[in-house]
């Protein structure tokens, strides 16, 4: 009976081993091989909404930056004083 079993699970994988050469044949007729998804095409409206956001974004994070700068000088000013 292991026999059989053993039989069966080899006919099995020769049939995924012709299926894989089978498959490395084509890819090697095409002439390449397929690599991830591609780059995505982006419209030049959606390309302008984009920079705008991403203007808008460093902007604020630029004045975020400063507002945080100058109330730690004041705290430093502020400490030096009282000191």
């Amino acid at each position: 009976m292991d026999l059989y079993k053993a039989i069966h699970q080899l006919e099995l994988e020769r049939i995924r081993i012709e299926e894989s050469i089978r498959h490395l044949e084509q890819v090697l007729e095409l002439g390449h091989v397929r690599r991830g998804r591609g780059r995505r095409f982006m419209p030049e409206a959606e390309r302008q909404l984009v920079s705008n956001r991403m203007r808008e974004y460093w902007a604020n994070r630029r004045q975020e930056s400063r507002e945080k700068k100058k109330a730690a000088r004041e705290q430093v000013l502020v400490m030096a004083k009282s000191a």
